[in-house]
């Protein structure tokens, strides 16, 4: 995946020896959920929306995802004005990831009251500033959003992971791992080897985060300490409250969404 989020997933295949095993793809979350989801990939990081729009073909890896417990840092609304005075106004959605952007159009509107007028851009913060009064970003164009630019702008930064916990109490879901539910069923030895591949990445990767952020720094434009805070921000986990988080999410969203409110999420079994 293309995103600083996922690296600690991926980091310990090589130092696990598990790499050469599989066949890794690239790509955008958009992407490598329409793969998933049409076939073209048998086991794949699928954003939250697109998980639970097809729930009944996808079975989730259990102990495996990307979210947040408080603060995510690079999913954020980027505002010149208090999110209160948004209503009717024109907010610059940089992304199509239909969670974040779900998420915050849910906390706009159920926590502040606003239904801004939205339309989608690219992530150019500069650019969405001069024709809106706020922004959504997620990932990489976030995170610089929220260290380097807004800080320099004067614009105010409202982090979608700390919203929605101060309001619900709950961690926060952006992306699951998740094997078509026909693949599974083909190959459940190949599956749970798989699981436990990434497990143990991300282990490695954890106790060894230090070295994470050093050598992600080499190709990004944040540094060691930065990128060690945001990889232990992030939360990897996909347990019984990351579960009460999704149900809540999907109760609140899911019939304006695409999908039941009381959605049921498979995991795949022991």
């Amino acid at each position: 995946m293309q995103f600083l989020n996922c690296l600690p997933l991926y980091w310990g295949l090589a130092r696990t020896g598990t790499l050469l095993d599989l066949e890794l793809s690239k790509d955008t979350p958009e992407k490598l959920s329409e793969r998933l989801i049409r076939g073209d990939l048998d086991i794949g990081p699928v954003t939250l929306v697109e998980f639970l729009k097809h729930a009944d073909q996808l079975v989730a890896l259990p102990d495996i995802a990307v979210g947040c417990d408080g603060p995510v840092m690079s999913c954020v609304i980027v505002s010149q004005v208090p999110l209160d005075r948004l209503d009717g106004a024109r907010v610059a959605l940089g992304s199509t990831s239909r969670t974040s952007v779900r998420l915050a159009q849910l906390l706009l509107a159920e926590r502040h009251g606003v239904r801004p007028d939205y339309y989608t851009c690219p992530p150019d913060l500069g650019l969405m500033m001069q024709e809106a009064e706020a922004a959504v970003l997620i990932g990489d164009a976030a995170l610089r959003a929220n260290l380097h630019y807004a800080p320099r702008l004067g614009l105010d930064v409202h982090d979608l992971g700390t919203m929605w916990k101060e309001w619900t109490g709950l961690p926060f879901v952006f992306a699951v791992w998740a094997a078509r539910r026909d693949y599974v069923e083909r190959e459940p030895v190949v599956v749970r080897q798989v699981h436990e591949a990434f497990l143990a990445s991300r282990d490695v990767s954890l106790e060894e985060v230090a070295k994470v952020a050093e050598q992600a720094a080499r190709w990004e434009t944040f540094d060691e300490e930065t990128l060690e805070r945001y990889f232990t921000t992030l939360d990897f986990r996909f347990a019984a409250p990351q579960l009460a988080a999704v149900s809540e999410f999907a109760r609140r969203v899911g019939p304006t969404t695409g999908f039941p409110a009381d959605v049921k999420v498979r995991l795949l079994e022991p």
